[in-house]
């Protein structure tokens, strides 16, 4: 018997409850704080290796949806301009949404499920696809399955077959070798089929996107209706968008 199946049945059932807004340890990506950014500091902006943040006369703009979660610009900001706060970052249906701003409040996640997506509340199967990745996002779609987060109890199921799929899953930058199977892919789902984009890579490219065998992400490639923002994103971040989709979250 391996040891975590030991300890697993001697401290009894694991999975954790539901709705899960924070987890010990872990936070989201960073936000800018209010009035504490001091004029012509640009720190945070040449630290970053995704270009994630600009400063346009004085106001620093964060876009989650090119961050990596280096935590360099919190280390490089000896003013603490920006923070990471406790609660895990979510997905949302406009890209734009994605872009924090210095001295403007948070942008509430737009997610309203159509009258199509409510209709897969009970069951919803997951077709998921990889464009590239390094294989983070990968490692935490698979704790989706395991007894921890145990997605099945809501009634989400991942399927080898886009015949049978609802919702498209697809994480890295879209490199060129996977361009045509992800449009195949794409094009097998029936109707009403649905696409998140999964982690950085497949919101805007990450570090690798852009090159002279990668896009920036599914921009332009198939119609996205949540983009998912992390590096890679929290197995719980995952659940949530899934839920969120057809307004279970």
């Amino acid at each position: 018997m391996s040891i975590w199946t030991y300890r697993g049945l001697r401290g009894g059932v694991k999975t954790v409850g539901w709705p899960l807004d924070e987890v010990p340890g872990m936070k989201g990506l960073p936000v800018p704080n209010v009035d504490r950014c001091p004029e012509g500091c640009d720190r945070c902006a040449r630290s970053c290796p995704t270009e994630a943040i600009t400063i346009d006369e004085g106001a620093v703009e964060l876009d989650h949806g090119a961050c990596i979660d280096c935590n360099l610009c919190v280390e490089e900001c000896p003013f603490e301009v920006l923070t990471r706060p406790t609660s895990l970052t979510r997905a949302n249906s406009d890209r734009d949404a994605l872009r924090r701003s210095y001295n403007v409040e948070p942008a509430p996640p737009t997610l309203q499920p159509t009258k199509g997506q409510r209709r897969l509340r009970k069951s919803l199967f997951v077709r998921h696809i990889d464009c590239g990745s390094c294989n983070g996002c990968e490692s935490e779609i698979a704790a989706l399955d395991n007894p921890y987060y145990n997605l099945h109890r809501f009634g989400v199921f991942f399927t080898p077959s886009p015949r049978f799929a609802d919702v498209l899953l697809v994480t890295g930058p879209v490199t060129s070798p996977m361009y045509d199977p992800l449009v195949s892919t794409y094009e097998a789902m029936p109707e009403p089929k649905y696409v998140i984009a999964t982690g950085v890579c497949a919101i805007s490219g990450g570090t690798n996107g852009g090159g002279y065998n990668a896009h920036r992400g599914l921009g332009g490639v198939v119609p996205v209706d949540l983009w998912l923002p992390g590096c890679p994103p929290h197995p719980a971040v995952i659940a949530d968008a899934l839920l969120a989709l057809v307004g279970r979250a």
